[in-house]
């Protein structure tokens, strides 16, 4: 394979993360809006059998997961494109601070660390169940200004758009407004 073919199959590659990076900023939206916010406690614990609300929980935090973990690994790939060079995600991440695409490595890594509060942590304390799902949803709207800042640096910096325009419109209609 040439270094043209390497480089062009890279650049596919980035596409492919940005359109999956649309994608989970579409379903991300559609989960977080079937739930009533602001989440109660008490609430949930009147419903603690609700399949549907609890399935939507379920779903809302595995989409905040997911676009979380899809942009870190598209904002790797994109900075290698980029040329830049680090040892650490840390390294990745101060560079796009820089970039404004996130708002600051604290809130990237508060972003991480309430997404992994959920994934690893089974509460049965209802209390402590609506506040981390309010916490993540407070959290969302500086998630997904990151998505929309990082496909715009992509665009702009590199030529590189999603490998379709299947959730364009929908992404630029959810992210547009917060950025």
């Amino acid at each position: 394979m040439s270094t043209a073919d390497i480089l062009s199959a890279e650049k596919r590659h980035l596409a492919q993360l940005l359109e999956a990076v649309q994608r989970c900023v579409y379903f991300l939206d559609a989960a977080a809006g079937k739930l009533p916010w602001p989440l109660d406690g008490d609430e949930l614990a009147r419903q603690k059998k609700d399949r549907d609300l609890f399935g939507g929980l379920a779903a809302f935090n595995e989409r905040f997961a997911k676009l979380q973990d899809t942009l870190a690994a598209a904002m790797r790939h994109a900075h290698l494109l980029l040329g830049e060079s680090a040892e650490s995600f840390l390294q990745v991440l101060a560079y796009y601070e820089k970039q404004g695409v996130i708002a600051s490595l604290a809130d990237w890594q508060l972003l991480r660390t309430a997404r992994n509060l959920a994934a690893h942590d089974y509460e049965t304390d209802y209390v402590g169940i609506a506040e981390h799902f309010n916490t993540l949803h407070d959290l969302m709207p500086g998630l997904l200004a990151a998505s929309g800042a990082f496909v715009r640096l992509c665009r702009d910096r590199l030529a590189i758009d999603p490998a379709s325009p299947d959730f364009a419109d929908e992404f630029g209609q959810i992210v547009g407004p917060l950025t």
